[in-house]
C-alpha cells in the first residue's frame, strides 16, 4: 500500500511540474502578443492558439491529479522565468523583429519538450499517466516545430 501511496505522489509531482511549465508556455506567449507590433496578426493568432493548446493540456493534467485529491499547482517555474527574461532581453535587441521573437518562443517549446521528455522518463509514476505524457509530448512537438517552420522561413537580417 505505501508503494502505491508513493507512486500516486510521484505522479501527482510529475503532473504538477507540466501545469507549471504550460503556465509558463502561456505567459510567454502572453508575453510575445504583447510585444509584438500590430501588424504580425498571424502570429498573434497562433500565438493565441498556442495559449489555447496550454489551457487544454493544464486541464487534461489537472483532472488527472484531481482524482486523487492532490494540490495542483498554479505557479510558474524558475526556467519560465527565465525563459520570459530572455524573451525580454531579446525583445530590447529587436525591436519589430518576427524571427527574434519566433527564436524566442522556440527556445520556450524546446524547453517544454525537454521537460515532457524527463517527466515520460520518471521512474514510478502511473501507466495512465505516461500515456497522458505522450499525448501531450506529441502535440506540443508538433507546435514546436510549426513555430521552427515559420522561424526559418524569416529573413536573417
Amino acid at each position: 500500500m505505501e508503494k502505491i501511496m508513493e507512486d500516486i505522489r510521484k505522479t501527482a509531482e510529475v503532473l504538477n511540474d507540466l501545469i507549471k511549465i504550460n503556465n509558463d508556455r502561456i505567459a510567454g506567449y502572453e508575453k510575445a502578443i504583447a510585444e509584438l507590433p500590430v501588424a504580425d496578426v498571424d502570429l498573434k493568432a497562433l500565438f493565441s492558439s498556442l495559449i489555447e493548446q496550454s489551457e487544454r493540456l493544464k486541464t487534461e493534467l489537472q483532472q488527472h491529479i484531481s482524482a486523487w485529491d492532490n494540490k495542483v499547482d498554479e505557479q510558474t517555474t524558475a526556467s519560465g522565468k527565465v525563459y520570459r527574461v530572455w524573451m525580454d532581453i531579446k525583445q530590447t535587441f529587436a525591436v519589430n523583429d518576427r524571427r527574434a521573437v519566433l527564436e524566442s518562443c522556440e527556445y520556450g517549446e524546446d524547453a517544454a519538450q525537454k521537460a515532457y521528455r524527463e517527466a515520460e522518463q520518471e521512474e514510478g509514476i502511473s501507466t495512465a499517466a505516461k500515456a497522458l505524457i505522450s499525448g501531450q509530448k506529441a502535440q506540443l512537438k508538433a507546435s514546436h516545430d510549426h513555430v521552427k517552420q515559420l522561424r526559418d522561413r524569416e529573413k536573417v537580417n
